[in-house]
């Protein structure tokens, strides 16, 4: 508890994004997010119940859901539609859960697609539409800014 305390002051004093895997320490991971309510997090590979979702939107953190969405005996449905446009990430946690119909090989970023299929499916919207909001929303978590037009970027 003490070492997750450091890592999430060390956040607020960069002023990044604390990126959070939590496994069966819903309460806990709660209890001390509330202790840091200036920090920013990702609660990343979402698996975890609704009273961890609940805390986490309470205090605005991003919610990122993986290939696990995809996966029958995972039903995440609930805390898809719960999660707000606007804090709601897409991720693949590759090389690890890669989406159906991919699921027992090793994932890579381009299964994503997938992950957003699915959301976008639960949520009744267009994929189009999920990847441009999950799109800004990683833009703004992680401060990346639009390479400016006729740049070798754009």
């Amino acid at each position: 508890r003490g070492a997750f305390d450091e890592q999430l002051a060390l956040a607020g004093e960069a002023n990044r994004p604390a990126v959070i895997h939590a496994r069966e320490a819903d309460e806990d991971v709660a209890a001390i997010l509330a202790g840091h309510p200036g920090v920013t997090a990702i609660l990343h590979s979402f698996s975890s119940g609704p009273a961890l979702l609940r805390a986490g939107l309470v205090l605005r953190h991003y919610v990122s859901f993986s290939g696990m969405v995809t996966f029958k005996s995972w039903r995440l449905d609930q805390a898809i539609q719960d999660t707000p446009l606007d804090r709601l990430l897409l991720e693949t946690d590759g090389p690890y859960l890669a989406p159906v119909p991919h699921r027992g090989r090793r994932n890579e970023p381009a299964y994503v697609r997938q992950v957003a299929e699915r959301i976008a499916s639960v949520r009744g919207l267009a994929v189009d539409e999920l990847i441009a909001a999950t799109g800004a929303n990683a833009a703004r978590v992680f401060r990346l800014h639009s390479p400016a037009p006729g740049s070798p970027l754009s």
